[in-house]
């Protein structure tokens, strides 16, 4: 794939994914296509499901701070905070080098840094650690487990990553939801979910003070092999943070669109 056509993807796979997990949270959340901009926005507690992300491919530095200002205008207009997703490669050259000058004009800030990864990896052999059990996500207890470990892992209140997740029937029916337990406790959590034939990694999280050790690397692994037993894809994807970009290329994905994410200044 050309570093185009992978972005593409990515974008994809970020409309279709969050669309879910949004209306999962809120029926009546904002989720619209405009014209270059997509809107996934739960408008709850929990930022990573309040997302924009620009959608046009060569878009250049007037395209490029047109959008900006339009994802700034429409994230302001919100109860809640969240992210713009942006995806480099999608950009021309020129908006490349407008980009941070644009992003500031607009009055957003660049929060963190991610990048788009893919793989045609599937199957993979069933996960194994020797420190860990693995248990699938299916109760309410489960599920607010999962939200701790994400909150803990990416420094937000816990009751924002609950207000995500708690008394959701997506994730207990429709997601291949693992927690990775050590004596008990859940250490580690990871997700896939299908999207347009391929399966999506979603939310992996390692408690600190226990990174390091394989936890999110073995959850990860599991979560995808039962979620390619189930369905038969052979193909996943993923948006890694800098905590978990080390780790996927172990398993099989291979990096392809840097990404931005960017929120509003305060």
């Amino acid at each position: 794939m050309t570093d185009l056509t992978a972005a593409t993807e990515s974008v994809a796979q970020l409309r279709t994914v969050w669309r879910a997990m949004v209306l999962d949270r809120n029926e009546e959340a904002d989720v619209r296509d405009l014209p270059g901009v997509a809107v996934r926005w739960a408008d709850c507690r929990f930022a990573f499901w309040n997302a924009i992300t620009l959608t046009e491919t060569g878009a250049d530095a007037t395209l490029l701070e047109k959008r900006l200002r339009q994802a700034a205008d429409i994230m302001a207009s919100k109860r809640h905070p969240g992210f713009l997703w942006l995806f480099e490669d999608l950009l021309a050259d020129d908006a490349r080098e407008a980009l941070e000058g644009a992003a500031d004009s607009a009055g957003l800030s660049y929060a963190f840094p991610g990048t788009g990864m893919a793989g045609d990896l599937l199957p993979v052999p069933d996960a194994h650690h020797p420190e860990l059990t693995f248990e699938r996500v299916t109760t309410d207890e489960h599920l607010l487990a999962y939200a701790d470990l994400n909150s803990r892992a990416y420094g937000f209140p816990l009751d924002d990553g609950r207000d995500g997740l708690a008394g959701s029937r997506l994730w207990k029916r429709e997601v291949y939801a693992y927690l990775a337990l050590r004596d008990g406790t859940p250490v580690a959590c990871a997700a896939t979910v299908e999207a347009q034939g391929r399966l999506f990694v979603v939310l992996v999280a390692t408690e600190p003070g226990q990174q390091r050790r394989g936890y999110g690397e073995a959850v990860t692994r599991k979560a995808l092999y039962e979620g390619a037993r189930a369905t038969g894809l052979t193909r996943a994807t993923l948006h890694a943070t800098v905590a978990g970009a080390p780790v996927y290329p172990r398993i099989g994905f291979e990096p392809n669109s840097p990404m931005r994410f960017y929120a509003l200044k305060g």
